[in-house]
């Protein structure tokens, strides 16, 4: 979606309300009291309903990221255009200025934004024949043995950075990437962590061929029972189609948007922007309505069919 198109779909709150309206309900609101749909607008706010039948009075956003919000829909919708179209990301600091709120308040949308990118309803098209799977490691320092006076900086596995698992599909082109979680061995990233990662999107007996580094903790897929293929890039990065190369260049972008646009993220965020980079990635063409649709956070609701 372009900005004029943006303009041009929702002039005002009441087109951005009555459009959620159409993508929530289909077509009239029912009362999360009693289930009437005999309900209609309060005079004194357009995103309020009253239900005659139970006298109790609902919001249209109830459960989702707009809920409470006392921002302009108007700025929500651009923001969120404006995040999708930044193939990087955008700085809480440049939507501040662009959107004419608080820090605080910018900062709070982004983070509203992702939770939506994050909240994944099917895992089904992540599925594919052949699977690229690969890991990088974010933020952190260098161990201290490495700081010395004219010592390189090491890179990388063995350095006190966050571990993330990304795979993804030759034919699909959906990624999906999960931050380790830490275990007894610290940030070590172990055999059954990268296994449980895969499982979450693939099974042994659906015939999937993992092509992987050769990193040691991939070998247990094959114990598994997984069709596994590693590359050894210490000799070559590509072998006609045996190469990582798809989910390396996903990691390139997340490191362009985390060191040039974020400068730094914590652990506790890191698997929010993560999902950041995966909704874009997955949703190049038409993100803006599947966002949408994400952006309820509860699964009580009537999904349209094209939703579903």
């Amino acid at each position: 979606m372009t900005f004029l198109s943006l303009l041009e779909t929702y002039k005002d709150e009441e087109d951005i309300i009555d459009h959620w309206i159409a993508i929530r309900y289909g077509e009239t609101p029912a009362c999360p009291h009693c289930g009437s749909k005999q309900v209609y607008h309060r005079e004194d706010h357009y995103k309020l309903f009253q239900c005659p039948k139970c006298k109790n009075h609902f919001s249209v956003f109830k459960n989702t990221i707009f809920e409470k919000t006392r921002t302009d829909l108007r700025k929500w919708f651009y923001a969120m255009h404006l995040f999708l179209n930044g193939k990087k990301g955008i700085s809480a600091l440049q939507l501040q200025r662009e959107i004419g709120v608080t820090y605080k308040c910018a900062w709070r949308m982004l983070h509203q934004i992702r939770k939506a990118m994050g909240n994944k309803r099917d895992k089904t098209h992540f599925v594919d024949t052949i699977i690229e799977m690969d890991e990088t490691f974010v933020g952190g320092k260098p161990r201290k043995q490495n700081k010395g006076r004219g010592a390189p900086h090491k890179r990388g596995r063995g350095t006190d950075k966050v571990p993330v698992v990304g795979i993804v599909g030759r034919s699909t082109k959906q990624i999906h990437a999960k931050v380790a979680v830490r275990n007894g061995a610290g940030l070590r990233l172990t055999g059954g962590q990268v296994l449980d990662i895969l499982q979450q999107v693939a099974q042994q007996n659906d015939g999937n061929v993992i092509i992987t580094d050769e990193f040691a903790s991939y070998e247990a897929f094959s114990r598994k029972g997984y069709k596994h293929i590693s590359v050894d890039h210490s000799t070559m990065f590509s072998d006609g189609d045996l190469n990582t190369n798809r989910i390396e260049s996903f990691w390139a972008i997340v490191k362009r948007g985390v060191y040039g646009i974020y400068h730094s993220v914590s652990e506790k965020h890191l698997q929010k922007y993560i999902d950041e980079f995966s909704f874009r990635y997955n949703n190049r063409n038409d993100g803006f309505e599947k966002l949408l649709r994400q952006c309820n956070l509860t699964q009580d609701w009537t999904l349209l069919p094209e939703a579903a």
